[in-house]
């Protein structure tokens, strides 16, 4: 998953270089922040598919086109996180980022709960 990343931030013209001191840590600010909201993207997205899928297998509907489902939670997934973080400013840092990223866990988790 790292790699994907770093080649894609590469691609972007962000920094991949690792502080020494933390080497799962960027040294620029702005690809460590970038390497948080991935992984969230990453997190979020799979958890959605999977709930998606739970429910497609649950309720026998007409077949769509192999990869229509997956489309379609790939776009709510990536509209949830641009909503989300989109209510950043600028100044709010790292910690702002990972509260975004702690808040789509538990709004997950709520919907796993009221699904399960």
């Amino acid at each position: 998953m790292r790699s994907a990343f770093e080649a894609w931030a590469q691609r972007d013209g962000h920094i991949t270089r690792r502080r020494e001191d933390k080497p799962d840590e960027y040294l620029v600010y702005e690809t460590q922040r970038r390497w948080l909201i991935w992984q969230a993207a990453l997190t979020h997205g799979a958890q959605a598919l999977a709930q998606q899928q739970a429910k497609s297998d649950s309720q026998p509907a007409p077949q769509a086109p192999l990869g229509a489902d997956e489309a379609a939670v790939r776009n709510r997934v990536l509209n949830e996180l641009l909503d989300a973080f989109s209510e950043l400013d600028e100044g709010t840092g790292i910690e702002g980022v990972i509260k975004v990223i702690q808040s789509l866990k538990k709004k997950q988790g709520a919907l796993a709960e009221n699904q399960g």
